[in-house]
């Protein structure tokens, strides 16, 4: 084994922001000690397992367990001990009334209170409600132990990388000196430092997800605009993203927005809001249009097979909330699917993630499986290899004569050429197949 140096650190959690801060952390120099409830999935990752689909973080915990420099352990009180900073990055999910829970953190919080070494420091880096940070403190109730706040801004499918090359970094405490510790592990990435309060970093990350979130509400609705009075969604956000001040970020049309932050995030923000007798109209009718959207997107299919959704077969391409992950919280693409069986269609589905069964969705091996006998073929999420289908073929199983592209992903000539209409979003109604 290797001699070892850095900071010695425990992050509290192995789910994905868990273990792609513990693994990031490793290759930066620090001594990391992760810990979770899951004894199964503590032992997987200490012989290097890694069930996540994320680019890179398999050959960081390998390295990092050779190195000596990761562990995985069952519990937070066992990876208290001697760390200077601990992470907590544990479950905060949407309760009934939108509201985040934070069962999992008081617990972890709870087991940490004794073991914890005098001058450490706590850093949340789960999304909680501002005022997190103070819960945190009294529940601790160890003045000699700082609290911080330190949001993570990842995405999945790129987790690794946005987490070794951030746009910012944001830390809010009260103890000023805990914020620079915080900051110093961070030091190598050469990335903008926030120093702020702890409510402020909270809302930071609120406030993004919520902005996002809104801009994709937006431009869904300007799509639906387009397609009734005869514009191209595509070319008015081309138009839209030369403008300095817009640019061309989170401009493009789609299903509606989902995964494991967006919804609970956005929800968690109205609730809070409302919780001190504030309303947030625009955040509560960005909510809303993404309802409507997907409702939108069912509406297309509904007219694609003749107006009669019950007893028909309908093949969906794509199940995860967007491409390059396996998460399937809170997809767009299953709240359509829902909607789509409840008015009585056949669903038949494919994602190049191979999800395990997926409640009424009968989920086969190939795009080509998912469109034989469909009366319309679906394209929910963007995978790239859904653009180099064999068009043909797939003409050649499909029933019906409709491809329903929820995210503008595919090149409409090569459909064409097969014999199909392609009908996407922001367009007008599609042009008659060409002949077969």
């Amino acid at each position: 084994m290797n001699v070892v140096s850095g900071v010695k650190i425990a992050v509290i959690g192995a789910g994905y922001v868990g273990l792609t801060t513990a693994a990031c952390l490793t290759s930066l120099g620090h001594r990391v000690v992760c810990a979770d409830i899951d004894p199964a999935k503590v032992r997987a990752l200490s012989r290097g397992e890694v069930t996540i689909r994320e680019p890179g973080m398999a050959e960081l915990v390998g390295v990092g367990l050779a190195e000596g420099r990761l562990r995985f352990v069952v519990g937070a009180g066992k990876a208290a001990p001697g760390a200077e900073v601990v992470f907590l990055c544990v479950p905060t999910p949407m309760g009934p009334d939108g509201a985040a829970k934070l069962a999992a953190l008081e617990a972890a919080v709870a087991e940490l209170r004794d073991p914890l070494p005098p001058d450490s420091v706590v850093v949340n880096k789960s999304t909680v409600p501002v005022g997190t940070a103070a819960r945190v403190g009294e529940l601790l109730g160890r003045p000699d132990v700082a609290v911080a706040s330190n949001p993570e801004f990842l995405r999945e499918g790129s987790a690794v990388h946005d987490f070794l090359n951030p746009d910012r970094i944001v830390i809010g405490s009260a103890d000023l000196d805990a914020a620079k510790r915080v900051a110093a592990l961070y030091e190598a990435l050469n990335a903008p430092v926030l120093l702020t309060d702890p409510a402020s970093s909270e809302m930071i990350k609120y406030a993004a997800n919520c902005y996002l979130a809104t801009r994709l509400s937006f431009v869904n609705s300007i799509a639906e605009l387009c397609e009734r009075m005869g514009a191209d969604v595509n070319d008015v956000t081309r138009g839209m993203g030369y403008d300095q001040r817009i640019g061309t970020a989170f401009l493009r049309p789609g299903p509606g927005w989902g995964g494991s932050c967006f919804p609970k995030d956005a929800h968690a923000l109205l609730r809070s809001a409302a919780v001190i007798g504030s309303d947030f109209p625009l955040l509560r009718a960005a909510i809303d249009t993404n309802a409507r959207q997907q409702r939108l997107v069912v509406g297309k299919i509904r007219q694609a097979v003749g107006g009669r959704l019950a007893g028909t077969r309908v093949g969906l391409l794509g199940l995860t909330f967007k491409a390059g992950t396996d998460d399937l919280r809170d997809s767009p693409a299953l709240a359509i699917a829902e909607l789509l069986a409840a008015e009585g269609a056949e669903l038949v589905g494919y994602d190049p993630s191979m999800p395990g069964a997926v409640a009424g969705i009968r989920v086969v091996d190939s795009a080509y499986a998912a469109a034989a006998g469909a009366s319309a073929l679906v394209l929910l999420t963007e995978w790239p290899e859904f653009r180099e289908l064999d068009w043909e073929r797939i003409a050649g199983q499909i029933s019906g004569r409709y491809v329903i592209d929820a995210r503008n992903h595919l090149d409409p000539l090569v459909v064409h050429h097969a014999g199909l209409l392609h009908q996407c979003l922001g367009q007008p109604a599609p042009q008659r197949a060409l002949s077969r």
